[in-house]
């Protein structure tokens, strides 16, 4: 039983990795934009998925395997914390070419830019603090998600309460499948979550009540 259980909570983390979490947030962004936005292209949305996994999934996750076939990490899940400053900084300049990409290639509202942009400075965030204290990366990007589609919500014609509730739903079941493989503390889990949503949200919301 637990051996099944450890299976389960490393699938579950494997598929909400953080590396995947942009790509999920900007096809669900681009499921519901039509609602409040005029009509995207179909080639305009295939374009910006496939641009968001290359940028922020295919680039990072390459990167990380090089470093882990040449001995530069220990481990592909960057277990240590010490070893996490060097992969974290080249995803943020992936992230950053993501974001160059978004604006000049693409043309997608502004709204999603400057989630986008918070997401940035998540990344920035976890890569200080990861110096000093190993805060969970897997829910620091679904409380990043969760504070984008909150953000989205200001804007929508029709709340999206259910998403919402899905995704904090998905994101207690990621604390413990965390906790359940001993990757982090009840804090570091919690402290993770906290800050990918405030660091997502609240930029936003200054900038709609500024």
């Amino acid at each position: 039983m637990q051996k099944t259980l450890s299976i389960l909570a490393k699938a579950y983390s494997i598929l909400l990795h953080p590396l995947l979490l942009p790509t999920y947030g900007i096809i669900l962004f681009l499921i519901d934009a039509v609602k409040i936005y005029d009509d995207i292209p179909t080639s305009i949305q295939t374009i910006a998925i496939a641009g968001t996994a290359f940028f922020t999934f295919v680039i990072p996750a390459s990167i990380i395997f090089f470093l882990w076939k040449t001995k530069r990490i220990d481990s592909l899940h960057l277990d240590n914390p010490e070893q996490r400053t060097i992969p974290y900084v080249y995803t943020i300049i992936a992230y950053m070419f993501w974001i160059y990409f978004l604006i000049s290639y693409v043309q997608l509202p502004l709204l999603l830019i400057t989630i986008s942009l918070c997401v940035i400075i998540t990344l920035i965030a976890v890569t200080i603090i990861n110096r000093t204290w190993k805060i969970s990366a897997h829910l620091t990007g679904i409380g990043g998600l969760l504070g984008g589609i909150c953000t989205y919500a200001f804007y929508a014609e029709n709340v999206p309460y259910l998403l919402m509730f899905i995704v904090l739903m998905l994101a207690l079941f990621l604390m413990y499948a965390r906790l359940y493989l001993k990757a982090h503390t009840p804090l570091q889990v919690v402290g993770g979550f906290l800050l990918g949503l405030l660091c997502v949200l609240l930029p936003n919301l200054l900038l709609i009540y500024a």
